[in-house]
């Protein structure tokens, strides 16, 4: 092999580890998402919620918000955040239809399943009891795959982004006030 097909072959073997290395990098951020956490718990909610109408389970429904209340309501106020970021004016409607979308996905799915549905789910809610956080309830879902009407892959910004923009936004806001 000549030298120069030897440095092509070498700077793309490099090129790659950077591209993976980047990627995985972003795939980090998008497992480590408040928006990712907040629709996994989200779909959890909505699970158990089917699961306890169509078995009969609402004692053990009203325990599990009972136990995770202040956690549910914190990422249903993270999840409203992720939609007025995304949809803006339309975030309301576009939250709306989604809630609506993941209640008759799961419905629709405990119908196919027939009376094994119930045997399948109920075991879900012992489950849930020992864990603690948003992020034990998000690895929980992730992990029981959850059913979402859409593949949802949420990430959040990088945080170097955000300084950037709030940098540029400091330099004109600096600007404007200087020139008179």
């Amino acid at each position: 092999m000549s030298f120069s097909m030897k440095r092509l072959a070498l700077s793309g073997l490099i090129l790659g580890g950077l591209t993976l290395g980047q990627v995985s990098a972003a795939n980090a951020a998008c497992r480590n998402s408040a928006a990712r956490d907040a629709f996994n718990v989200e779909g959890l909610k909505s699970e158990l919620m089917v699961t306890a109408l169509s078995c009969q389970a609402q004692d053990q429904y009203n325990g599990f918000i009972k136990q995770f209340g202040p956690i549910v309501n914190e990422q249903e106020v993270k999840l409203k955040q992720h939609f007025r970021t995304t949809y803006g004016r339309s975030a309301q409607k576009a939250q709306d239809d989604y809630i609506t979308q993941l209640a008759n996905v799961q419905s629709s799915q405990g119908l196919k399943a027939g009376t094994i549905f119930c045997l399948q789910r109920m075991s879900m809610f012992d489950e849930v009891k020992p864990l603690q956080s948003a992020k034990d309830l998000s690895q929980y879902a992730d992990a029981k795959d959850i059913m979402q009407p859409t593949s949802i892959e949420v990430c959040d910004a990088p945080a170097s982004s955000k300084a950037r923009a709030t940098k540029k936004r400091t330099v004109r806001h600096t600007k404007k006030t200087t020139k008179k």
